[in-house]
């Protein structure tokens, strides 16, 4: 996400859709033989009668064989943003399954119409953002020690998602642009696999508004040349990006991986549909909604980004079927006056920060986030579900293991759910952790929150609401203060146990 505020489970790869008409691109060739005439008239035919019923075209895209001047049909083309601009409502462009792209989905002021959506079919393909490195432009100023002056144009947020991919692996250099984020080193504390980047402390180019100038550094191991270290840059900003007024989009069965900034990043779009998707180890957000973005998401898979998915805005964001895990700075942000809502959803929470609503102060609209079968499991350091003034959570059906609740504001409203403890897998796997005490957490309600309460489990360490704690034992006193809890218990549980009386998400944890 662009803003201050700022595998896993396997896609299933269907093949391309038959197509109807004779020898487009993938399906089988009559080989018998046929007339020159022939040929012209039943070609001569298809297009006449396809022009006159607006027949949908299937457009192919190869990145090995493919050809940009080609028609995308007969013979197909080589990028992604070709097709997209010979696309038309209706059409359907085709990826070659499985297969990896240097490229990225990019679309500007394009749309669909209703019924007659664009749509981008991945089959499994993969939308990769990063290039080899070029040693082309790097200097090596010392042995081992790399400089490279230009090596795109560049902006503060950028530095702050920047990586390298050396030995495969992402090399964030401990930084994130919404997570805990260590200085930037000086060249010469660099150690053999790490990079830095140096602004220029007094501007000697000319930059457009916004933008930067300064160095790149890399040191390598001796003797290693930057050719045999194989490293890997990311040139795109995301694999899909959806802007302006495009609308009537559908975008499946599609992965982004390694962008500098999002894996899928929609702004002031409308009825984009998302299906099968994964983002993986994307610079910052796996998904991040802008402006007043309105879209749904069904399948969603979010593993190793900065967060899992960020959405700001007036956005109407909807999403069903979602797994996220090996999050960095959260997991779950919303902001701004945006309606947001999650179903059917499974998250590992790792990241620096679980899960956020942050609204705009009022009189603008509150945050509003609604979580319907939702389990969050926190592993490592504890961190906290958080709400803030002007936000509204609503949440039906919600587990919540090893997570505090904090209201700073704002309302939430919780039916039918189970917040408690369990024992962390990563510390059941450590010999040195615990093995028999599960983390359970506390609610803190401050003064200005608002807390209804309705058929739920809770398994807490303590309540507190202001400045008044409340134990297991006092939980009366802790239904009169907030007079809108009915019909829960306080009492040792399991999301196990839980479920077995309706509580909680239907997920297993």
């Amino acid at each position: 996400m662009n803003s201050t505020h700022e595998q896993s489970l396997c896609h299933p790869n269907s093949p391309p859709k038959q197509h109807r008409q004779a020898g487009l691109y993938g399906s089988r060739i009559n080989r018998k033989r046929t007339s020159s005439v022939r040929i012209f008239l039943s070609l001569w035919l298809w297009f006449s009668v396809g022009s006159l019923v607006g027949f949908a075209a299937d457009i192919h895209v190869d990145p090995n064989l493919g050809d940009d001047s080609a028609d995308g049909s007969i013979s197909p083309l080589k990028t992604i943003a070709a097709a997209i601009r010979q696309s038309q409502p209706g059409d359907t462009i085709h990826l070659k399954p499985d297969t990896v792209y240097r490229d990225w989905a990019a679309f500007f002021n394009k749309s669909g119409e209703p019924g007659k959506p664009i749509t981008l079919d991945g089959h499994g393909a993969t939308l990769d953002g990063c290039d080899p490195l070029d040693p082309g432009g790097w200097v090596e100023i010392e042995p081992g020690l790399f400089r490279n002056d230009d090596l795109m144009p560049l902006t503060d947020a950028i530095i702050d998602r920047w990586f390298f991919v050396m030995d495969g692996q992402l090399n964030r250099m401990q930084r994130c642009s919404k997570g805990p984020s260590l200085p930037l080193k000086i060249p010469q504390e660099l150690q053999p696999g790490e990079w830095t980047f140096i602004k220029d402390s007094e501007p000697t180019r000319a930059a457009r508004a916004g933008y930067i100038f300064g160095s790149f550094w890399i040191r390598l191991p001796p003797n290693i040349s930057l050719l045999e270290a194989k490293i890997e840059v990311p040139m795109r900003t995301a694999g899909v990006l959806i802007r302006g007024t495009s609308s009537h989009l559908v975008i499946r069965n599609l992965t982004s991986t390694r962008p500098y900034n999002d894996g899928f990043n929609l702004s002031d779009s409308k009825d984009i549909l998302l299906e099968n998707i994964q983002a993986i180890n994307c610079g910052d957000d796996g998904i991040s909604a802008h402006g007043h973005c309105r879209y749904s998401v069904k399948g969603f898979r979010s593993i190793g980004n900065a967060t899992g998915i960020c959405d700001t805005g007036t956005s109407e964001t909807t999403y069903d079927d979602v797994l996220i895990r090996n999050c960095i700075g959260f997991d779950l942000f919303f902001l701004d006056s945006g309606i947001y809502t999650v179903r059917n959803a499974q998250v590992i929470s790792s990241a620096a920060q679980a899960f956020y609503l942050l609204g705009r102060e009022a009189p603008a609209e509150p945050c509003r986030v609604t979580l319907e079968n939702v389990l969050i499991r926190r592993e490592g350091i504890a961190s906290e579900v958080r709400v803030s003034t002007n936000c509204l959570l609503k949440a039906q059906h919600l587990t919540l293991l090893n997570l505090d609740v904090q209201a700073t504001g704002g309302t939430i409203e919780l039916s039918q759910s189970f917040i408690g403890g369990e024992i962390p897998v990563a510390e059941v796997q450590s010999d040195d952790a615990p093995a028999d005490q599960a983390r359970k957490p506390n609610l803190h309600l401050w003064k200005d929150a608002t807390w209804r309460g309705n058929g739920n489990w809770y398994d807490l360490s303590s309540a507190r609401v202001d400045r008044v704690t409340y134990s297991k034992s006092e939980f009366n006193a802790f239904i009169q203060t907030v007079a809108a809890e009915q019909g829960s218990r306080w009492e040792t549980g399991t999301p196990v146990t839980a479920a077995a009386v309706g509580l909680g998400a239907k997920i297993a944890p």
